[in-house]
């Protein structure tokens, strides 16, 4: 089976975006030490300070899932409720 790489957008709302910034370098340590997790990157846009993207590889689509359902990531949405303006989420493979 290909690794399952996933390209994740986050759009922080103006007044917002120290909050989602903080609320996602959460995210890492927690991350990086679950099962199937090959890299788990957080970049921010040089020009658009708001936009943050995680480029992140997983062993499987099924590992990947569990951490979609994991606790921290709950605590991120409720969190983060009403901050973000847009959030995008794309499911690739390797060619």
């Amino acid at each position: 089976m290909s690794i399952l790489t996933i390209v994740a957008n986050i759009h922080a709302k103006p007044d917002q975006i120290d909050l989602v910034r903080e609320e996602l370098e959460k995210l890492l340590p927690i991350t990086r030490s679950e099962a199937g997790c090959i890299h788990y990157a957080l970049h921010r846009d040089n020009i658009n300070p708001a936009h943050f993207i995680f480029y992140e590889s997983w062993e499987s689509r099924e590992l990947w899932q569990i951490h979609m359902n994991a606790p921290h990531l709950a605590a991120y949405m409720k969190a983060t409720d009403g901050a973000v303006a847009l959030f995008t989420l794309n499911e690739m493979t390797k060619l």
